[in-house]
């Protein structure tokens, strides 16, 4: 076929105005399209290749700097983002931000929201972040106390699924069946061990407070929203954030947002959202795919598949499946 009857390629760049080659409606073209946009964690921060946890939070933060007209206030947990945003003397953020302690950012922000209150400033608004280390383990009590306060405070989880940042320990929402230097792929059951971990978005749900949500840095739009839908409410909300690690998990830096929507395909990580207790709406499966699509591709799993360990990736793959039964998660299809 002679080149001369194909189309002209036409080379243009419109970022985040456009997919598929398509052109967005205004509506739906995410916050990042906007020339006025926030930048709240801008470049120059010490994020390995590939963060999750980075992305993550400049969509969040942005989103809820949009929403709020830039009158928003951080309290941020130590951790990954703090420590790869602000090495002393320097920092990436470009809004008011304070550094808490580990285990104590819900506490902070309760207070800062407190503060806010008693002097009569309503228009300013409070987020407080964390990874899992932070939030499912460290500052779990604190988390809790926000909730049963129904403070008005957006506490958001950065969950990269162990404690990246003192090299990747445990955390209560590794997943089964992990190997990280506290949890060896040693014995007969290699990895950490099924049975343990907290399910905090659930926990938070049991609170009855206004707005549970979770998201991954797979679907940044979705975070947006939920972000945005967050800071129209008062009271206590939590987001509870899927963000990849490629040092931790042992994937290449490019697949980050991959490794994260497997891990929605497959039903291991629910996407959902909640007000008062009960769930309101899912993000159903659009093509299943098996855990071990998700598990293959990550050398913290490698254990598993060398040699094979078919029994322990059915007990996953069971995990996986009732979620899919516990929130709905496959599309409905007309028989």
């Amino acid at each position: 076929m002679s080149t001369e009857s194909l189309d002209p390629v036409r080379f243009y760049q419109v970022g985040s105005f456009a997919v598929g080659n398509r052109l967005l409606p205004l509506e739906v073209r995410t916050v990042q399209a906007e020339g006025d946009r926030a930048n709240a964690i801008t470049s120059g921060h010490r994020a390995c290749q590939g963060c999750g946890e980075a992305l993550g939070a400049r969509y969040a933060l942005d989103a809820a700097m949009a929403a709020t007209d830039g009158n928003l206030m951080a309290v941020n947990a130590t951790g990954c983002l703090e420590v790869f945003s602000t090495p002393y003397p320097e920092t990436s953020w470009r809004l008011p931000w304070l550094h808490s302690l580990f285990g104590n950012a819900p506490a902070v922000a309760a207070g800062v929201a407190a503060a806010l209150k008693a002097q009569g400033r309503d228009d300013i608004r409070v987020v407080a972040q964390g990874g899992d280390g932070g939030t499912v383990d460290i500052g779990f009590a604190c988390l809790s106390g926000m909730f049963e306060r129904n403070d008005d405070v957006l506490y958001i989880c950065y969950d990269n699924e162990a404690y990246m940042n003192t090299g990747v320990q445990r955390s209560g929402a590794t997943p089964p069946a992990a190997r990280t230097m506290t949890t060896q792929a040693v014995g007969e059951d290699p990895g950490n061990v099924f049975g343990q971990g907290k399910d905090v978005p659930r926990i938070a749900m049991a609170h009855e407070i206004p707005y549970v949500a979770t998201a991954t840095v797979a679907d940044l739009h979705d975070l947006e929203r939920k972000v945005v839908k967050a800071m129209s409410m008062r009271g206590a909300r939590y987001i509870h954030v899927l963000v990849p690690c490629p040092l931790g998990w042992g994937t290449v830096s490019s697949a980050t947002l991959e490794v994260a929507r497997r891990a929605t395909q497959s039903g291991l990580f629910p996407v959902f959202e909640a007000e008062d207790g009960e769930v309101t709406g899912v993000t159903r499966i659009r093509r299943q795919v098996p855990v071990e699509d998700y598990l293959s591709i990550q050398k913290r799993f490698a254990h598993l598949f060398h040699p094979r360990r078919d029994d322990v990736i059915a007990r996953v793959q069971a995990q996986a499946d009732k979620n899919i039964r516990r929130y709905g998660l496959l599309e409905e299809t007309d028989d």
